[in-house]
């Protein structure tokens, strides 16, 4: 894809059929770090190619963990406690917010000092939380500012209580509960206030239970108890339920009807949530084993509380443009430290197209208005591209001025929209 803006030109008929999309972006990362501290092969299939994936593996190389390609979607990683060594120099981890914390906790472990340094726009995301997590249980951390780059000196992870807040985001306690599985000694962890995307820590009690690891929720508290060491294993990365809210959203707005394949309703990502969000605003949604579909029947305004699916806001935002009245989303003040102020970008890109849209810190409403052209910015935020680039689908007069960005997570997201268009005969683009 081009780095320059991408005008979009409307779809000639409702879409219909299949969209398949990749892995998912939070089980292959979390997948490669406990593989990483597993002692042995293990086996991961259904993996996610993309920037974030990309800067996590390269990492966990540079510490001394093995992992090859045995296909595009298939990584033998051979790892173990004993391979960790530190790096010769700093980790690049880009953008990347789940390699940065997974790895800060990781690096504890770690003989010797880890430095984790991102690009400028890593530099403004807070990962206070977490160094505080990390010294209250005796681990030096340096990090002046608060967000990366930070240093990490390691060799041990004592065990001991930690307090942390839990309305920013949930990876800071996902960190520590799979860094936790091979500490010293137990590690209690009490949650502060509301903890943020609930589902995503649940995926991380699944994924640390089936390398063999054990964490227990009781009385608001996490407890990791730590096992001599992880077991290797085969594990099948699940479709991105996130990445699966483009199409299923598309669907939903256009009056098509598409199927993501391999995502089943029983997925363990809490976003695959973002389905019973569009049947509240009238798209017929199914569930089997083939996969979820979605049909579109008009689009009506919703009232939604979007704590817990946060990464889908932007999906929803982009379409209320197109439903027959409001819609208002509340209780997202996580997303405003995400890859940029996701709440501030999104009021500022509806607005430039036209649309009316108040907000206050942790909510916006989006009142549809005719689209007025724009060329939408992105602010480096592939979830920007993406969202908007379903409106262009429906809609003309929306051009994404950076659709690049979209390789933190989705390298291949406009070769499959531009299958869509191929399969009715239509460019993508105007001409």
């Amino acid at each position: 894809m081009p780095p320059g803006p991408l005008r979009l030109h409307p779809l000639p008929e409702p879409p219909r059929g299949e969209w398949r999309v990749p892995g998912s972006k939070s089980i292959t990362n979390r997948a490669l770090l406990l593989a990483a501290m597993a002692d042995g092969e293990s086996r991961l299939e259904g993996v996610l190619q993309s920037d974030d994936t990309r800067h996590m593996r390269e990492a966990l190389v540079a510490l001394g963990v093995e992992i090859v390609e045995a296909d595009e979607t298939t990584w033998i990683v051979r790892g173990g406690r004993a391979r960790l060594r530190p790096a010769s120099g700093a980790l690049f981890v880009g953008n990347s917010g789940t390699t940065v914390r997974f790895l800060a906790a990781l690096a504890a472990l770690v003989p010797g000092a880890v430095t984790l340094v991102g690009d400028e726009h890593m530099a403004k995301r807070p990962i206070q939380d977490l160094v505080d997590a990390l010294r209250q249980l005796g681990v030096r951390v340096d990090c002046p500012t608060g967000c990366p780059p930070l240093t990490v000196h390691g060799g041990s992870l004592p065990g001991g209580r930690v307090s942390m807040r839990g309305d920013r985001s949930s990876q800071y306690l996902s960190a520590l509960l799979m860094a936790g599985v091979v500490a010293d000694a137990p590690i209690e962890i009490a949650i502060e206030g509301t903890l943020v995307s609930r589902p995503y820590v649940g995926i991380t009690e699944r994924m640390v239970t089936d390398f063999g690891g054990r964490v227990v929720f009781d009385q608001g508290r996490f407890v990791v108890t730590p096992v001599p060491a992880l077991r290797p294993r085969t594990y099948v990365v699940e479709p991105d339920a996130s990445a699966a809210s483009y199409p299923l959203a598309l669907a939903a707005a256009s009056g098509g009807d598409l199927i993501v394949p391999g995502l089943g309703p029983d997925a363990m990502q809490g976003d695959v949530a973002f389905v019973d969000v569009l049947a509240r605003a009238g798209a017929l949604v199914t569930g089997d084993a083939r996969g979820l579909r979605v049909e579109g029947h008009g689009l009506r305004g919703v009232d939604e509380d979007m704590h817990h699916i946060s990464d889908t806001v932007m999906t929803l935002a982009a379409i209320a443009p197109l439903a027959d009245g409001p819609t208002t989303i509340r209780n997202v003040a996580n997303i405003r430290i995400k890859e940029t102020d996701r709440l501030a970008a999104t009021v500022a890109e509806l607005q430039r197209l036209g649309q009316h849209v108040t907000h206050g810190s942790d909510w916006l409403r989006i009142e549809p208005r005719p689209i007025v052209p724009a060329v939408v910015q992105c602010y480096n935020d592939h979830r920007m591209a993406m969202s908007f680039a379903v409106l262009g689908a429906v809609r003309a007069g929306v051009t994404i001025d950076d659709p690049a960005c979209v390789a933190k997570t989705y390298p291949g997201f406009w070769d499959d929209l531009g299958r869509i268009y191929a399969s009715q005969g239509a460019p993508m683009t105007p001409e």
